[in-house]
């Protein structure tokens, strides 16, 4: 699909490091947001042929924000058109240190029961089907999260415990690419990338609902 996505460059990932809200809220929404917006409707035609029915992106606004500037940007891309947090949902985003390709399920989704569920009785068979330099997180505030190499199917399934146990949990689940990799450069490439990405976690997207 013809696209003008052109990937992110290091002035993209130094909005990050933009003191105080209203300075670091112009140079995200100067210099990311509109490169997540053109992502965002490119894979949204992707997601919707992979995912089986219409897949919406939405970019974060953070306007809930008074005081603490963000310290991550990102679309997300889910079925419905309002909204995304009630959904689990796929996000590419941005911290000042890397890109990430996520599935989430955030605290605010009923789905997670459903999907800790899913992680409980399949443990054995997710730690097979995530690539081994994929990262699970149980906090979208942390940008580093537990390599999926380093994670056993009984730490899933612990995982999996929290998620339906504690009212503020949630999972995450995905790849990382540092900012200094030079694919971030190459639009083509980096669609790609996020393409197989998605696709890769596409089975736990389906297995939470």
């Amino acid at each position: 699909m013809m696209t003008n996505f052109n990937g992110f460059t290091a002035q993209d990932f130094d909005a990050f490091t933009v003191p105080g809200l209203e300075g670091r809220m112009g140079a995200i929404i100067a210099q990311v947001r509109p490169k997540l917006e053109e992502l965002g409707q490119t894979l949204s035609t992707y997601l919707s042929a992979l995912c089986g029915e219409e897949m919406y992106p939405h970019v974060a606004k953070h306007a809930r924000r008074k005081v603490n500037p963000p310290i991550d940007t990102w679309v997300a891309l889910a079925s419905a058109k309002r909204g995304y947090k009630a959904l689990p949902h796929f996000e590419v985003g941005l911290f000042s240190t890397h890109l990430f390709i996520i599935f989430a399920v955030i605290y605010e989704s009923p789905n997670k029961l459903i999907f800790a569920d899913f992680l409980d009785k399949h443990a054995a068979k997710v730690k097979k089907m995530v690539p081994e330099h994929f990262f699970w997180s149980m906090d979208h505030f942390n940008p580093v999260g537990t390599p999926h190499a380093e994670v056993t199917p009984a730490e899933l399934k612990k995982m999996a415990e929290r998620l339906k146990n504690v009212k503020k949990a949630e999972m995450m689940c995905g790849l990382r690419i540092e900012r200094d990799d030079p694919i971030l450069l190459d639009g083509e490439k980096l669609l790609a990338k996020i393409e197989e990405t998605i696709a890769t976690l596409l089975p736990l997207y389906k297995a939470s609902f």
